[in-house]
């Protein structure tokens, strides 16, 4: 039995059909035209290490978000997913650690990275989903840990400590993907990819299974559904979306080394989803620009004040803890409560939602 085969509710059956791009509010236009002409108004600064960057973040945690929102399953793996990815790419492909690099062409390291990486989080999946709650985040928490130190340590194929240098993006159909204005084109196609992406995978057949799973797993196992098998299948979705963007990642940073998998970076990621919020697609993009903003600009921000620069990462543990103590679900919760405080309509439907509607 599939949630697909039944019939749909009369108020949705009647309904009628829309076209692409109906219903979608003006805000949404406006703000696809922005990230469009960005590179005409914005420094290079901007395109490469604050758009870009956010970006990738994004995607990243927003295969998190696919696994906590949609499956009820927080992962702290995502970020090593991505960074198994970024490894490969520099192992498989062209790094200025030649002795270890085996110089393979951009489009056979690049898919061989994505599939590995792939693998990985999958494997670490089958392994998460036989445990719930704390228990799953403390498996994917000793994943990410023992993987960081395996790489730090490990000097035949990951080059230890050091990690690898001059990954550079490959230079196709004559762009350079290194030049910032590409590179932000580029990482900016893949967000939005990923983003409709998992739109769409959220409303297909196999997402409403996975949010039914989510919500009583007993009872969909009672209805013929394979529980474990649908969990473990999120779980290479995302892992799909993190790999992509540890690829960006690399290319982005030029290099790649255990920093990148160790315990911060993992953590970092799942504040950006929570602080973006865990109940829609567009709030791990939205918690990515403020975590990218006052990363970039709280150092500045507090030397311009008199206080000694070295607290900002203080700074931006109470960025993060204002927003998380006034919204529990996030700056999604805050538009949430503001819109129906105000009588604003629904920003994908443009009609007006009740406030604790999803």
């Amino acid at each position: 039995m599939a949630i697909s085969d039944q019939s749909a509710p009369p108020a949705l059956a009647a309904r009628p059909a829309r076209s692409a791009g109906q219903g979608v509010p003006g805000i949404y236009w406006a703000l696809g035209i922005v990230l469009l002409f960005m590179p005409a108004f914005a420094s290079d600064f901007v395109l490469f290490s604050i758009f870009g960057w956010a970006f990738i973040l994004g995607m990243i945690a927003l295969s998190l978000m696919f696994l906590a929102g949609y499956g009820g399953m927080v992962s702290l793996v995502q970020m090593t997913v991505a960074g198994v990815a970024g490894y490969m790419t520099a192992i498989l492909g062209t790094s200025a650690i030649d002795t270890i690099s085996v110089g393979w062409p951009w489009w056979l390291a690049v898919p061989a990275a994505i599939a590995i990486a792939v693998l990985f989080g999958t494997l670490s999946g089958a392994l998460a989903v036989r445990t719930e709650g704390i228990y799953t985040i403390m498996i994917t928490l000793a994943i990410a840990t023992a993987f960081f130190y395996f790489a730090r340590q490990n000097y035949t194929v990951f080059n230890g400590f050091s990690g690898f240098n001059q990954v550079l993006p490959p230079e196709f159909w004559g762009i350079n993907w290194r030049d910032p204005t590409a590179f932000y084109y580029l990482s900016l196609g893949c967000a939005v990819l990923a983003y409709c992406l998992v739109l769409y995978v959220s409303r297909s057949p196999f997402g409403l299974a996975l949010q039914g799973v989510r919500d009583n797993a007993r009872r969909m196992s009672a209805l013929g559904f394979n529980v474990t098998a649908h969990r473990i299948a999120a779980y290479a979705f995302a892992s799909l979306i993190a790999a992509v963007a540890g690829v960006l990642l690399v290319w982005q940073t030029n290099s790649i080394s255990p920093g990148a998998v160790s315990v911060g970076p993992a953590i970092d990621i799942l504040i950006i989803a929570v602080v973006g919020g865990l109940a829609h697609p567009i709030g791990p993009f939205i918690g990515a620009i403020i975590f990218v903003l006052l990363r970039t600009f709280a150092l500045d921000a507090l030397v311009a004040i008199g206080l000694p620069g070295e607290r900002f990462q203080l700074l931006i543990g109470l960025g993060f803890l204002v927003i998380v103590f006034w919204s529990p679900d996030g700056v999604l919760g805050l538009w949430k409560r503001w819109r129906s405080g105000s009588g604003r309509t629904d920003p994908l439907t443009g009609k007006a939602r009740e406030p604790d509607d999803g």
